[in-house]
């Protein structure tokens, strides 16, 4: 039996992972995580064989919590599912040590496909990511000046662009107003932007938004 914890601070997306893993033979969601300290201590604690773990918790990232396990638990096998478009984070996890990457909107599909996939010692993506990643070889976006942002740079990004205030970015991803400001100024600096009409602008340019 593969035995999956599933981290994701929404209830009703575990409930709904619970609900189809359960309709098979042979996984099951034998635990549950509505932030990132507490999936840690259930992954010290546990024997898990796959985690299921979203990007956009609060606090501590999904992000964050993935390089933790890259370092502590090199052959525990996690696939991510967010909501956030593939081209977005999807090589970024990757290279960060994910076994997989997963849309949400097309999850309740491929979620067991994937688990068993990346069980097995073997990477996940969609026909759709996999064809991305081809066009991109020689994509004149490679090298873009976003790609040299930290994860939760690039977060903040994402989320100014779609139209976020920094106080409802603090409150997503449980900062001081002041700490987005922060990175807001970093952000500007290194992608060599004034003002968040700019960044708009950029980031739409760059299909970082949808």
């Amino acid at each position: 039996m593969i035995q999956v914890l599933v981290v994701d601070d929404h209830e009703i997306v575990r409930r709904g992972w619970t609900q189809i893993l359960g309709e098979t033979d042979d996984i099951r969601v034998m635990g549950e995580a509505s932030n990132t300290r507490d999936a840690m201590e259930l992954i010290r604690n546990g024997n898990w064989d796959v985690v299921v773990l979203d990007i956009s918790m609060p606090g501590k990232s999904g992000i964050d919590l993935l390089k933790d396990l890259a370092r502590t638990h090199p052959d525990l096998a996690v696939l991510i599912s967010s909501i956030h478009p593939e081209d977005q984070y999807a090589v970024r996890v990757l290279r960060a040590g994910a076994a997989g990457y997963m849309n949400k909107d097309t999850a309740s599909d491929e979620l067991v496909n994937a688990i068993r996939k990346v069980h097995r010692g073997g990477k996940y993506v969609s026909e759709s990511l996999a064809q991305l990643m081809a066009f991109n070889l020689d994509d004149k976006r490679l090298g873009a000046p976003h790609e040299a942002l930290s994860d939760r740079e690039y977060q903040v990004l994402c989320m100014l662009a779609s139209g976020k205030t920094s106080s409802q970015i603090a409150e997503q991803l449980a900062l001081s107003p002041k700490t987005v400001s922060t990175f807001r100024a970093r952000i500007l600096e290194k992608l060599a932007l004034s003002n968040n009409a700019e960044l708009i602008r950029y980031a739409i340019q760059h299909d970082l938004v949808q």
